[in-house]
């Protein structure tokens, strides 16, 4: 099982030029809907008085993500946006971790504070690890720390990434994003 990828891109476009870059954007939008492993799209405006758009594309894989770069519909978005911009886009691939607190497909300028991202972060190692040294702890006790340390790692690591953050993000959305 593969865990959700996103990619943000942050592009300036003319002033002049806003209204038909945001309604191009979401034409694009509606194209990659339609594409398999398509988990959600964001347009973030410029903040203050910049001119600088974000954009936000998630796919359930990476093989998603790439049928999207391959597609002819996203070259041919691209050619329609690009006259409408100063430069290209500047691409940041998200995954994992990162990926967990990408804000939700609707219009949000902010993702969530630090602080409240550590607390869920928090909120979902403490009962895991307790969990698991409950369980496992009698079993690894014979073995040297670093060894127990390493597979308990092991084992938190993907519990967290693959059942915990996913459910535990999905349950605490509304704080997560309030005061954002």
């Amino acid at each position: 099982m593969s865990s959700p990828v996103v990619r943000v891109a942050h592009r300036r476009v003319r002033p002049q030029c806003a209204k038909a870059y945001e309604a191009l954007v979401r034409g694009m939008f509606e194209d990659a809907r339609q594409l398999p492993g398509f988990l959600g799209a964001e347009l973030t405006p410029p903040l203050g008085d910049g001119n600088e758009y974000r954009v936000a594309l998630k796919f359930a894989t990476d093989a998603d993500l790439e049928r999207w770069n391959l597609s002819e519909a996203r070259a041919l978005w691209h050619t329609r946006l690009a006259p409408l911009a100063d430069g290209d886009p500047e691409y940041h691939l998200l995954s994992g971790m990162e990926a967990w607190f990408v804000p939700p497909p609707v219009p949000s300028a902010h993702p969530p504070s630090r602080a409240r991202m550590t607390v869920v972060t928090w909120l979902g190692i403490f009962p895991t690890v307790s969990l698991l040294l409950y369980v496992l702890g009698p079993v690894l006790a014979p073995l040297p720390f670093l060894l127990r340390t390493a597979i308990l790692t092991a084992i938190v690591v993907p519990c967290m990434t693959y059942l915990v953050m996913p459910r535990l993000t999905r349950a605490l959305r509304d704080w997560l994003q309030a005061g954002s």
